[in-house]
């Protein structure tokens, strides 16, 4: 990993390699415009629009894309750096002219980094991939003025998307909570299933997984509820106590997730040991079945010569026989005692 503090260049640290887009949604109480695939000359001519400007880009493989965009609308170069380093841990961040966010969004087939930057007057947010869900419903609340969206400041289009964010956290920890219920019901019938430790380690990555997600954002977003910055309006601060309980909300959900994680590994090891137990009684009943009969066959095999029933004609069905009522009565003995 290298110094950032020395370098000035930004560089993105993913694997998609989206062609960056450009979408863009300025709106105001009177105005509504909504364009897909601009240009930065485009977005160079709207930057003074008097309302609220929401600038989207799909794909951050072009890094000149990310920093001319960053450049327009005075983002520095730490916050360029954290937007396309997609394994960043998730943050807020208060500045004096823009808040920052950046978290990950839990898709089907991969987790994705999701960034907002919100400014007194404009919203920018970067995605790797190009359809996120969220977004896409932003752009419906918009275009249908929910909550006349379209007569707030841009702190309201940050809670809207923050609450879409925690969503999805909420989303994908109530699908790991669905299968941990499973697996432990699973585990509490007879079913041996030789996959089971497998699937609790698999289960126990995608918890941390979301853990290291979700946790970052809880205090971090207390500081700026909390803050002075005059990016948050007092008007709006109902949202933003609302998207406060719904980060509680998800916290709760992963401690419960913890605890049943824990007691699932627990019931796995409790379940370990009663088959141990299990096979250790068989072998026990099977050891005091046969110890006299080997105690028998190896005094009869030392074939001293004054031993008489060596030439008993007899005694060979005499000792099988010896063996088998010996056996057979062990055998009946700890049956009746239930094998105790």
């Amino acid at each position: 990993m290298k110094n950032n503090l020395l370098d000035e260049n930004s560089t993105y640290s993913g694997e998609h390699r989206l062609k960056p887009v450009i979408n863009v949604c300025r709106y105001s109480q009177d105005l509504l415009d909504i364009r897909c695939d601009v240009d930065m000359d485009y977005v160079g001519s709207i930057k003074d629009f008097q309302g609220v400007v929401w600038v989207h880009v799909r794909g951050l493989s072009c890094s000149e894309t990310v920093s001319g965009l960053c450049s327009v609308f005075g983002v520095d170069t730490l916050a360029e750096q954290d937007i396309l380093n997609v394994s960043h841990p998730s943050k807020i961040e208060e500045n004096e002219k823009y808040n920052v966010v950046i978290s990950k969004i839990f898709l089907k087939d991969a987790d994705v980094q999701v960034s907002i930057v919100q400014g007194n007057a404009f919203v920018l947010t970067f995605s790797e991939v190009e359809h996120v869900g969220i977004f896409d419903d932003v752009v419906e609340g918009i275009r249908n003025n929910v909550f006349k969206i379209r007569s707030r400041q841009t702190d309201y289009l940050l809670t809207v998307m923050l609450n879409g964010i925690i969503a999805n956290h909420l989303a994908e920890i109530n699908r790991i909570d669905a299968l941990m219920d499973d697996l432990e019901s699973q585990l509490l019938s007879s079913d041996n299933d030789k996959s089971l430790g497998a699937r609790i380690q698999n289960l126990r990555r995608e918890y941390l997984r979301v853990k290291q997600t979700v946790l970052p954002l809880k205090e971090q977003y207390q500081k700026l509820l909390r803050s002075d910055s005059l990016l948050i309006h007092k008007a709006n601060k109902v949202f933003f106590n609302d998207v406060g309980d719904h980060i509680l909300n998800v916290n709760q959900k992963i401690e419960i997730c913890r605890e049943t994680l824990a007691s699932l590994v627990d019931l796995y090891i409790a379940n370990n040991d009663l088959r141990m137990n299990d096979i250790m009684k068989r072998l026990t009943v099977v050891s005091t079945v046969f110890i006299p009969l080997t105690f028998l066959a190896g005094v009869w095999g030392m074939n001293f010569s004054n031993m008489p029933e060596l030439e008993w004609r007899w005694g060979y069905p005499f000792a099988i026989g010896v063996m088998c009522v010996i056996g057979l009565t062990v055998f009946l003995l700890l049956r009746s005692r239930k094998w105790k």
